[in-house]
């Protein structure tokens, strides 16, 4: 929502090794209102926020807010990144469909962040030159797409997340999830992928950085 944007913004300007994103989360759509579109980008444009979002679809609590209601504010969301000349962070369950023709239509730059999709909807994100944000899921038991996503995505194009407060890897899953456990995280996609964590590392930092400018 705008409220915790400007509170992630304020925290932001108060750490310098913090930066902030902004956007209307597909959950709270159904209580926006149109003017404050406006808000929204004028939030975007403090120095302290590299990224719209996190925005997206979200048709498994439906109830939260109607489809067409998530679609409106999506599109209008990626329409402002294009606008503004900055990525997004994009929230997609159980919208696949959507969200790929989406994205497609508007072409952001940016993350499907807690990519749920499959090996041939990570390379369509790819092809569209997004990135594909993994966190602590590859690390759960039954695991099978994000292992398989894991395995796949081009090295230049996977990041890291924490979706803090939730997602915590093993050993950790159930708890709260924080930034100090996705050394985990990394752990497991170095193992898949055949690499050493250093190796892992020092190119999801370096494909953050190359996306949110930092």
């Amino acid at each position: 929502s705008l409220a915790s944007a400007r509170r992630c913004i304020a925290l932001a300007e108060r750490y310098p090794y913090i930066r902030a994103a902004a956007g209307i989360h597909p959950e709270n759509a159904g209580a926006a209102r149109e003017e404050e579109e406006e808000e929204l980008r004028l939030l975007c444009r403090r120095p302290q926020v590299v990224a719209v979002g996190e925005i997206g679809l979200d048709y498994h609590y439906e109830d939260a807010c109607p489809r067409e209601t998530q679609k409106h504010w999506m599109e209008r969301q990626l329409a402002l990144a294009v606008e503004l000349d900055l990525p997004v962070i994009v929230h997609d369950r159980e919208a696949h469909e959507d969200t790929l023709r989406l994205l497609a239509d508007k072409r952001p730059a940016g993350v499907v962040h807690c990519f749920s999709g499959s090996v041939e909807m990570m390379r369509e994100v790819v092809r569209l030159g997004m990135y594909v944000g993994l966190g602590g899921v590859v690390t759960f038991k039954n695991a099978r797409r994000p292992v398989e996503v894991a395995a796949a995505v081009p090295e230049d194009r996977l990041l890291l997340e924490t979706d803090a407060p939730y997602m915590a890897p093993v050993p950790f899953r159930g708890k709260r999830c924080d930034s100090t456990m996705i050394a985990y995280t990394a752990a497991r996609i170095a193992e898949i992928r055949g690499v050493s964590v250093e190796e892992l590392l020092a190119a999801t930092a370096a494909n953050a950085r190359r996306l949110f400018r930092l």
